[in-house]
């Protein structure tokens, strides 16, 4: 059973597809646990999506090592505390064969997510574009097969792992889109040239990894330059957990407290989010 009611996860589904059918760029932004959640909410942020690397920092675990059980626990956490649609950031669809990546959606699904994303690498390893079709072939079966319209997001990871061919990225995006994939996402670009050749390339909207080091551009160029949603990946929780590891290191290696006197918010500004 869905953690909401279909009503109001049908809403949710139709706010997300009506964001991606535009005209506007819109940021999607990743949470990784309730608070999160609500402080984005409450910054006014029109959609959510989890991050397995958030995730998986949470739990004293590296990125990847995160289950499946544990990823959609978290997704049910997310969803529970926003009424905005939340996407889900399924990675390769925790499964090997296409009956379990189809199982993947359904309980997505169970778990209040009005989408997710389907990754074409497994282990490390870029597959190749037949296997990865199958793959999404059966995440989208299984998404229409649904009450609502669950965003299938098919993302070629091609420069994420050190494979900067353009147009194979381009190629794959385009089966993917061919397949009837809802949103198209090659994580890990770096230029607005690439950008701009991905998104003249395909008719679905595209999404664009932002926020980090590698991409200098604001919400309003890559708008611009033709993408429909900004995801930010793991970028925030990792702002948050380099904060508190610079806090700490401080206070273990100085023995000073100097962290609290610069970008601290004080206790009760926070508790605003929560009270």
């Amino acid at each position: 059973m869905s953690l909401l009611t279909p009503e109001d996860q049908y809403r949710r589904a139709e706010t997300l597809a009506s964001l991606h059918a535009g005209p506007d760029v819109f940021v999607i932004a990743n949470a990784w646990d309730a608070g999160t959640a609500k402080i984005l909410t409450a910054l006014g942020f029109k959609a959510l999506a989890t991050t397995s690397a958030g995730i998986a920092h949470s739990l004293g675990l590296g990125d990847g090592d995160i289950t499946r059980e544990a990823s959609l626990a978290n997704a049910r956490t997310l969803v529970g505390a926003t009424h905005l649609p939340v996407a889900g950031d399924l990675e390769n669809g925790f499964g090997t064969t296409a009956e379990q990546i189809a199982e993947t959606i359904g309980l997505a699904a169970e778990a209040g997510l009005v989408g997710g994303s389907i990754e074409d690498a497994v282990d490390d390893a870029i597959i190749p574009l037949p296997q990865a079709l199958d793959r999404l072939t059966a995440a989208i079966e299984a998404a229409r097969a649904l009450p609502f319209p669950f965003a299938v997001t098919a993302r070629a990871e091609n420069f994420l792992y050190g494979h900067e061919d353009l147009k194979d990225t381009v190629a794959r995006l385009q089966a993917f889109e061919a397949a009837g994939a809802d949103v198209l996402f090659a994580p890990g670009l770096t230029t607005e040239e690439q950008i701009r050749t991905i998104t003249s390339e395909v008719g679905k909207p595209v999404n664009v990894l932002a926020g980090g080091a590698r991409l200098n551009a604001t919400v309003e160029q890559l708008g611009e330059w033709g993408v429909r949603r900004i995801s930010l990946g793991s970028n925030l929780a990792r702002t948050a957990m380099s904060a508190a590891i610079g806090a700490a290191r401080e206070i273990a290696e100085h023995g000073t407290f100097e962290f609290g006197k610069s970008r601290v918010l004080p206790h009760a500004d926070i508790e605003r989010y929560f009270g």
